[in-house]
This record gives C-alpha cells, structure tokens and sequence, in this order.
C-alpha cells in the first residue's frame, strides 16, 4: 500500500480542529514534500522524521514522499505531527499494519533517537478525540495531563518504537490510568498581613461576588501580599472550572502542570508586557495573560507604569469574559473570566498623604499621574480602596484577624447563596437580573440617589455598586439590600469623589 490516512489535531484558538496526515509513496526521484499550510516547525519534520526513523533502524523509503495535512486552509504548527507523519511513512512502505490507524489519534514531537517529546495542547486534544470517538496516544509527560478529560482513552508512548510495537501487536500498550490527584493545594495565607482591616474585607467581598479591586496607597503597605492572599480565599475550583483553567494553561508554552489540577492561577506580568502578552495574540493567536488566569487573579501592579494602550486592551475582557483575536486570515476566541486585582501608588514619589510627609509632589503632577488610567477602565474596576501606611504599633505586634480559611468559609457561603437565587456570581449580573435581584429596600435607595448625584456615577458605576452591595447583603446572610450595605458599597468608589 503506497497511501496512508493518519488522524491528528491541530490548535486553533481553545479548539483543537482534526487534521488528516496523507502519505503517499509515488516512483520517481527521492524527495519529501509537505503541504498543507505547515509552518517552520512542521517543515523541518522532515529531517526529525528521516532520523527518527532510521535510528530507530527502520528503512526510509528512497521514493518520492508526498505528506498533505488537510484541511489545506488551516495553519500546522510545531512538532506534534512527527508522529503520524512518521507512522504514516512506514504503513505507505508496508512497515507497520495500517488497518487499525483509525482508531487511533496521535501527537508527539521526534527527538532524532526516536523517542517521544512532550507538546502543547494535550487537554484540547484530547476532547476532541474523545468526541470523535477515537482513542488519542501521545507523549508520555502529557499522558496524566491528557487523562484528566473523562471517559477518554488515552495511551502513553515513550518513542516511535513503543508505538509501531503496540499496532503490530508485538507489545501493547495499555491505557493510561491517572492516579488521584492527591496534592495538597496551599496559598499564602491572608493572617500573615499585619493591619489593613478595611482591606481585608475588600479583599472578602472581592473574593465572594467576583468583583474587580484597585489598591492605592504608599509603597510596604501591603498591596502585593493582599492579592497575592486572595486566591486562597476564593472558593473551592468545581471540576468543569477546573478543567477549563487546566486547558487554557495547557495552551501556554510551559504547559499545565498536574499537580497544580484545581489550584486557582495567580498571573502577575510585569508593567513592562505588551498588549498582546495580556490579551493574546501573533500570526497563529495564542492565549494572554487574561485567559492563562482562567477562573483565577490577574495581579496588575504599579498599573500607571503600564502603557496607557496596553491597559485600554482590558476594556472588553473585563465586561464581556472572553477576548477574539482578529487577524486577516482568521479569528480566534479564547474564554477570559478572570479576577482583575490592581495596585498603585497615589503619587510619582509614592508618598502622598504618608505621615513621613516625604511627599513633594505638586497637584499637577499627582493629577497627571492618576489620569493615566482612564475613566473607562476605572469605571470597570467595582472596588477602589485606599491601602495606608501602617502605625508603628501595627508593625511591631503579632499579626492579628481571620486566617484565609476561615475567610474561605465566610466566602463560599455567600458565593453559595448567590448561585442558589441567580446561578451565577454576582459580578455576572445582567441589567434585568440587577433589577430583579439587587433592588435595595427604601432608605437604601435614597441613599444611593444621593450619591448618584453628588458623586456624578454613571450608569455602569451604578449598577456596580448595587452588585457589590449585593455580595455584602450575601456575607451578612440577609435577603434584602439595606441601607448600610448601600453605603459601604459607595465608599469603596473611592476615585469617584477625586
């Protein structure tokens, strides 16, 4: 047989489309052509596959070698098509049975030796070839990450020869059975933060509705060990939130590692990154920063010091929960539901308002340094508090209030109360499920005309400040809206009274 079918995936976006591998042996000159669309990577398989195989001591075939990777519209890249090209070399020449290839989906990167290198993309592999029916065989090192998909046949290959052993049924491979994830997950713990009780309960009802945070204070007041605290008092991962953060980190360059499986991502780039390192983005659109912090914090500090471009990108993410990369070829959509956590400081020296009144900065330069975030995205940030410095009392003694999980507990029952009456977190809430949900009783709702009116809120700002006083009716326990939980809702829009 001169032609052989071999099934694999490519990545588009958080899709793994299939790709059909043809080979074909014709007579004729000694050559190796690929095409489909294949990138650089995919293009130098050719000298991988040729001294793969013949390390393997299997015989390249000294013909006219034609591989297409079809669909022909959809770009190929990097290495995990070694695999099936190579197989499927070997079942054109009569190497290797080709009457079992369909079964199978397969993905590995050549060394020269043969063996088996680790790729990316194995979660999004894998479903796809759990949904095609076919059982997906792979690299050892992606073998655990594949299996954490449900009721997919996975197989774990350490070379090429493992894998032409198993199809002549010399030696079969057995499916890959992962064990319980048993590692214990551990975060910093929010008792190691010494005062900052105001901030501490920002951080809570962050934490329970969902809801964006901008932390302004002076530089050592604890800004970066508050958010740095905040996964470990978000709630428990379910197992589909769980999957979905795996699957976005398994797209990434370092790949998903197993035992971090239902430990929330913590993503903090520093101010230096572009807008494509946070949204996402090049030729073939891979996942930014927002979407490798799926369903955990995204930690932007000294966010002046970002470029006012780069932090405009977060406009839509932050409203919508997903991100399209458009390019002139084609688009691709990566899921962006992440926590925004925010710190800077109030001034270009830091020091504004600190009793050490080291502060010489005029109000023209404060004014400058605070319009570099614009009124748009502050108006999407839900929380904005001051961060003070610490008195002299707070730094000596013993640190003092709730550990993470008892904050955790308080946390997880509030999001609890939210999914049973609206099935989702607050900060999800739509304009009608506002109005159903978030109506406060009457003194609250004069207080909140005031405010509108004093404080000039828009009607995103508005609507903010009913969902987070929402989440506070949520921590207390209480069904309606009060007052006080409308007045501690304003306070924390700290910026819209200058």
């Amino acid at each position: 047989m001169s032609l052989a079918v071999l099934h694999s995936r490519a990545l588009a976006g958080v899709a793994a489309p299939p790709v059909d591998v043809e080979v074909h042996l014709a007579n004729g000159l000694p050559s190796f052509t690929i095409v489909g669309l294949p990138e650089a990577e995919v293009k130098e398989s050719k000298d991988r596959v040729r001294a793969a195989l013949q390390n393997a001591r299997f015989e390249f075939p000294m013909r006219r070698i034609t591989v297409n990777l079809a669909p022909a519209d959809l770009p190929k890249e990097s290495g995990r098509l070694d695999l099936p090209i190579a197989l499927g070399i070997l079942a054109a020449s009569g190497q290797i049975p080709a009457n079992k290839l369909n079964e199978y989906e397969f993905a590995g990167e050549l060394a020269l030796t043969g063996a088996l290198r680790p790729v990316r993309g194995a979660l999004a592999m894998t479903l796809g070839a759990l949904n095609d029916g076919r059982a997906f065989m792979l690299p050892v090192e992606n073998a655990a990450e594949a299996a954490l998909v449900e009721n997919a046949t996975v197989y774990a290959a350490p070379s090429l020869l493992a894998v032409c052993a198993h199809l002549h049924e010399q030696e079969k491979l057995t499916p890959y059975q992962s064990a319980p994830v048993t590692t214990e997950i551990t975060y910093a713990d929010l008792l190691d933060v010494k005062g900052q009780a105001h901030a501490k309960r920002a951080l809570e009802i962050a934490a329970a509705g969902g809801h964006s945070l901008l932390m302004v204070g002076p530089p050592g007041t604890g800004k970066t060990m508050l958010a740095s605290r905040l996964p470990g008092i978000l709630p428990p991962m379910t197992q589909q939130e769980a999957l979905e953060s795996a699957a976005m980190q398994s797209l990434g360059s370092v790949g998903f590692d197993v035992s971090r499986w239902k430990q929330r991502p913590y993503r903090a780039p520093h101010h230096t990154a572009s807008g494509v390192a946070l949204v996402g983005g090049g030729s073939n659109p891979r996942p930014g920063e927002i979407s490798m912090a799926m369903h955990g914090v995204l930690f932007l500090d000294e966010l002046p010091e970002f470029q006012r471009s780069v932090l405009e990108v977060l406009r839509e993410p932050l409203e919508s929960g997903r991100i399209v990369i458009s390019r002139a070829a084609r688009q691709a959509e990566f899921p962006a539901q992440f926590q925004l956590v925010t710190a800077m400081n109030p001034c270009p020296c830091g020091y504004l308002g600190h009793p050490n009144g080291k502060c010489r900065c005029t109000p023209d330069q404060v004014a400058r340094y605070r319009s570099r975030i614009s009124g748009p995205l502050l108006d999407r940030i839900d929380l904005q508090i001051e961060v003070p410095a610490l008195p002299q009392e707070d730094m000596t003694r013993q640190a003092q209030g709730d550990s993470s999980a008892t904050v955790r507990e308080r946390v997880t029952a509030a999001r609890e109360r939210a999914l049973a009456r609206q099935q989702k977190p607050n900060h999800l809430l739509a304009t009608r499920d506002i109005d159903k949900h978030c109506m406060p009783d009457d003194k609250g709702e004069t207080l909140l005309k005031q405010a509108i009116s004093r404080m000039g809120l828009s009607a995103r700002a508005y609507h903010r400040i009913l969902k987070v006083a929402r989440t506070i009716a949520d921590l207390a326990g209480v069904a309606t809206i009060g007052a006080a939980h409308v007045a501690e809702a304003i306070q924390y829009r700290r910026f819209e009274r200058g």
